[in-house]
């Protein structure tokens, strides 16, 4: 065998072995890009009140024009400028007076303000699915060995529907990658969210000159410059404000989103039969269906998280933060930017799912062709 094979096997035997993680992160760089505005809009809504998506959309152009609506991304804004606005619990009545003094920038420059919050959320979803499929093999093991019934067979047995047995492994393998993740995701989460509102922060931060300063500090900061930020005015600990909330939202959402996805693509496979085509659409609707699910059920989960977060960028540490507000289900302010956020879900779940299972199919067939 020459070095040159040995080096080709070699390479084709470690991606194999990651072949999970590197199609997370490829499809998760693909399926982020075309969802940064949206996310943006999203967030926006659900902490300010505004009279639709349209409103939100042309009053984040106004004021911060095109890099308003990527995270991260720094905008300049008059010091001058003063504007009174009601106090932010939990949805502040939007006055919206324009934010003068806002200066444009040119479209490439905000691909460096992109690359960050974007490394992190693909770095966050490929340990998800890394967690997750680790997972799904040892809680399938161990009903194998108590039970006797053999679940990942089952599933990718031809012609076969989900069960219980099925359905519950899914749900605890993705219950376990989302509680594990909001350790790692809670500190970058906080950090996004600090950068798409922080001139709405300072814009509606009240008449206290302190709030206001504090508020003002987080414009103009990139990913790792907010955190230090962060850290500055509430402590190392100050990353993991609303933790309690997001472990909930991410470990009933991350179960929800897994055990629809597995199941609708079990159910749209059978269904499709041996056709290539209609198992490609298997994919894209089971992963359009799994984002529109679990955010449609945990929105106001994540609604309360956004709003506390928001508020306690306002105070430095020991100061008192009003409390989170009361998660209420089938309360419209609680829902607040849900048709834009399940619009942006689907969307960004389709891509992500559809290059996902490429890339995996793509990689299986490495030693067939012979090349990397």
């Amino acid at each position: 065998m020459s070095s040159t094979t040995r080096r080709r096997d070699h390479a084709n035997s470690f991606v194999k072995r990651y072949r999970t993680e590197i199609a997370a992160s490829s499809s998760s760089v693909f399926s982020t890009l075309a969802a940064f505005p949206l996310d943006s809009v999203k967030t926006r809504m659900q902490t300010y009140q505004y009279n639709g998506f349209v409103d939100c959309v042309k009053h984040t152009y106004r004021t911060e024009h095109l890099a308003g609506f990527f995270r991260g991304t720094q905008s300049r804004r008059n010091p001058s400028l003063c504007l009174d606005s009601a106090p932010l619990v939990p949805f502040p009545p939007f006055h919206g007076s324009p934010l003068s003094g806002v200066l444009t920038q040119p479209l490439q420059s905000l691909l460096p303000g992109v690359m960050a919050p974007m490394a992190s959320i693909t770095l966050v979803r490929t340990v998800s699915f890394s967690i997750y499929q680790r997972a799904k093999h040892v809680y399938a093991g161990w009903a194998k060995k108590n039970t006797g019934y053999d679940i990942l067979r089952h599933v990718n047995q031809p012609g076969t529907y989900p069960n219980l047995y099925s359905i519950a492994c899914f749900g605890a393998a993705g219950a376990t990658a989302g509680s594990i993740l909001t350790f790692v995701a809670c500190p970058f989460e906080l950090t996004k969210l600090s950068a798409q509102v922080s001139v709405l922060l300072a814009e509606r931060a009240g008449s206290c000159q302190k709030s206001r300063a504090v508020a003002t500090s987080y414009q103009n900061k990139g990913t790792l410059r907010t955190m230090a930020n962060i850290i500055k005015h509430r402590g190392a600990l100050g990353l993991y404000t609303g933790f309690r909330l997001h472990l909930l939202r991410d470990t009933l959402g991350t179960s929800l989103y897994f055990m629809v996805y597995e199941s609708g693509k079990q159910v749209g496979t059978t269904i499709a039969g041996d056709n290539p085509n209609n198992n490609k659409l298997a994919v894209v609707t089971a992963g359009g269906m799994c984002g529109l699910v679990s955010w449609a059920l945990i929105y106001p989960i994540d609604s309360a998280k956004s709003i506390y977060q928001r508020n306690s960028l306002l105070h430095s540490r020991g100061e008192k933060v009003e409390p989170a507000p009361k998660i209420e289900f089938f309360k419209r302010h609680m829902y607040r930017g849900l048709g834009v956020s399940m619009s942006r879900s689907c969307m960004v779940n389709a891509i992500f799912f559809s290059s996902f299972e490429l890339i995996k199919k793509r990689i299986k067939t490495l030693d067939e062709e012979g090349n990397l």
